[in-house]
Parts: C-alpha cells; structure tokens; sequence
C-alpha cells in the first residue's frame, strides 16, 4: 500500500515537472511560480472534498457515528482553497491555463474518488506523500525568494489582506510570510493524513476541530488506535 502510494505521487510529479520544465535548482520568476501554486492548490483541494464527502455519504447510508473525520477533512479541503484564493490576488490564469485546471480536476477528481472507495488508507497515504512534495516545492520556493533571483521581491513586496485575515499576520506582512504559512499547512495535512492512514477507517478521528497536534498520550497509543491490520 505505502510503496503504491509514494509511486503515484513519484510518478505524478515526475509527470508535472517534466511538462511545466521545472527543477529544484531552476530559479522561476514570481509568475512562473505563482502559476505552479495555483495550479498545484486546485489539485490539492480535491482529496479532503472527497473523503469527506464519501464518509458523509456513508454515514447518512448505514446510520451510523463518522467518529469525527469529516470535519478534519473538510478544514484540510477549506484551508487548500484558501492558499489558492490568496495566490489568485497575486495573478489571475488565463484562458488556456483554466482550461487545464478543468481537465485536471475532471480526471483528478474521479481517479481520487474510485480510488477512496476501494482503499481510503491507501489515499491518505497518498495524499500525506503528496503534501511532502508541495513542503519541498515551497521550500524551493523559499530559497528562491531569500536569493538574489527573480522571485526575492517577495521580501518586500505586502501579502494580500486576504492573507492576513486568514493567517491572522501582522499588517506589514510579505508574500515570503505567506508562503512560510501555506509550507507549515501543507506540513500539517502530510502529518494528518499519515495519521489517517495509519487508523481502521471505523476508529475515533484522534485531531480535534481545528487542530493538527496529537493528543500527548498518543504513543501510547491513545484507546481505540489499532492499526487495522493488527486488530
């Protein structure tokens, strides 16, 4: 199951940064990386949409307790769209870009809900691999900006007051504080959804409404923790 789930991840990024001409030790101008977050956040809103929808589904259709998930899974969806409405203050895509983002979310969007029926563990696997890739891609983007390269105007340039509401930043906050909020995001659903992963589908959601931190007896393991395997 892990080693299925880091290989579609491989394999999708690989895929990606082949089209898009990307590498690690390329340095992008504010546009070209603006156009690779927004397109990445469209994608990475899907997976919490769907698990959660589906375990609502399920829910409604056996008549029983969802043990909390839905709602870490709709905040994980809630936040990545808001890292993309922030990004679009800073560029609107145009025609033939919104174009892609439709084909890539019509085919992410039912490979991603197929793939939950059968195997919800596998998924947020998945996703929790996914999440490590786009911490690495804002890293990069961190270094770019803290160089002496295109994308280092993002020092000094503000952060759209979208941004400081949502991240609640002080009023002289930069593009580069945004991105240092969206990369600790993005490393908070990679260590939710391994979580997830590691849990029976059937047992007790162990974040609580809003929160990404583990209870402090949870290496013990907190009750109800019992990888499914094992019970």
């Amino acid at each position: 199951r892990d080693y299925l789930a880091y290989g579609s991840v491989q394999l999708a990024r690989w895929g990606f940064d082949k089209i898009t001409g990307y590498t690690p030790n390329k340095q992008l101008t504010t546009d070209a990386w603006l156009l690779r977050f927004i397109f990445l956040e469209t994608v990475a809103g899907v997976p919490g949409m769907v698990g959660a929808m589906l375990r609502h589904m399920m829910s409604l259709r056996t008549l029983k307790r969802d043990h909390g998930w839905i709602h870490t899974l709709l905040e994980e969806a809630e936040n990545e769209r808001m890292h993309l409405l922030t990004f679009l203050k800073l560029r609107e895509p145009g025609l033939t870009f919104r174009l892609a983002v439709l084909g890539a979310q019509g085919v992410f969007f039912n490979a991603f809900f197929m793939a939950y029926i059968v195997s919800p563990r596998t998924c947020h696997r998945f996703v929790g691999y996914l999440e490590e890739e786009a911490v690495r891609t804002y890293t990069h983007a961190l270094h770019d900006i803290d160089s002496d390269g295109p994308a280092s105007e993002w020092a000094r340039t503000p952060a759209p007051m979208l941004a400081i509401k949502y991240w609640r930043m002080p009023e002289d906050a930069t593009v580069r504080d945004v991105v240092v909020a969206v990369r600790a995001d993005e490393a908070s659903h990679s260590h939710v959804n391994h979580t997830l992963s590691s849990m029976g589908i059937r047992q007790t959601n162990p974040f609580h409404v809003g929160h990404t931190e583990l209870p402090e007896n949870f290496v013990e393991p907190p009750a109800g923790f019992v990888p499914e395997h094992c019970r």
